[in-house]
């Protein structure tokens, strides 16, 4: 076992004058090995500098170049797209408004006054918050319109974190599978618009939905669920009475 030595400390005997030499020798093979080691790797550096510098060159070309372009082009084609957008809104807006609307959608969707509509924006901005956001109205324009397949591509396209807008949509899903006779679709969506935020307007809204229509398939149990989650615990949303009627009517069919 090694016995520690004061610094300066001269051997005395023969083993202790060995042992000091060996201990010489080791810490010198150390220092050669990382030598060596560190040789090696200059000369790894040295020999592909070049590849070096061409991988160091495209990372900040790639940095440098995202940067560039989110300031330089992404941002601005946002703003713009949300200037074009406005006139599209505003025919939504009285279309939503007004008895006879499906000339107000068309205007909506396809533009008009030299304006762009929702499918220009998506077509020219489609990478946008603008963009993102024309999915959405198109797809309504289209469930309003009565043309239903539509609705559901352009809805599906919209992906939002809002928590009314992205629960609105899902469920607007499910109603244009309702239009079309596939209730075992609109109910999935129903039931994904419900859970997909917890709110007193889009959850007991799409509760109530979820429960007509499992109802309607026969899924009385699956009803009643639903109509008593909205009783129990939404009984001040205006989806609250109606869910008491329809709980009635679920349990008389158990």
């Amino acid at each position: 076992m090694a016995t520690y030595k004061k610094r300066g400390y001269k051997p005395k005997t023969k083993a202790e004058k060995e042992e000091q030499l060996e201990d010489g020798s080791a810490t010198a093979e150390v220092f050669n090995t990382l030598d060596e080691g560190a040789s090696k790797t200059e000369a790894w550096v040295e020999k592909n500098q070049k590849y070096i510098l061409i991988v160091v060159g495209a990372i900040a070309v790639c940095v440098l170049g995202y940067l560039g372009y989110q300031q330089f082009v992404q941002n601005p084609k946002s703003a713009e797209a949300m200037n074009e957008m406005y006139r599209a809104q505003s025919y939504f807006e009285q279309a939503v408004a007004a008895e006879e609307s499906d000339s107000l959608y068309n205007l909506a969707l396809n533009g008009g006054a030299g304006k762009y509509g929702f499918l220009d924006i998506i077509d020219n901005y489609g990478s946008t918050p603008a963009g993102n956001l024309a999915n959405y109205y198109a797809g309504m324009a289209y469930l309003n319109t009565n043309n239903y397949q539509a609705a559901i591509d352009y809805l599906d396209a919209f992906k939002s974190d809002d928590d009314m807008l992205a629960p609105l949509a899902k469920g607007a899903i499910g109603d244009a599978f309702i239009q079309l006779g596939q209730n075992d679709e609109a109910l999935s969506y129903y039931k994904e618009a419900a859970n997909m935020r917890d709110n007193e307007v889009t959850t007991p809204r799409f509760l109530l939905k979820a429960g007509v229509t499992a109802l309607n398939l026969g899924k009385t149990g699956e009803a009643v669920g639903y109509f008593e989650t909205i009783t129990e615990e939404y009984s001040d949303a205006i989806e609250a009475a109606d869910a008491k009627v329809y709980l009635g009517k679920a349990q008389a069919m158990q």
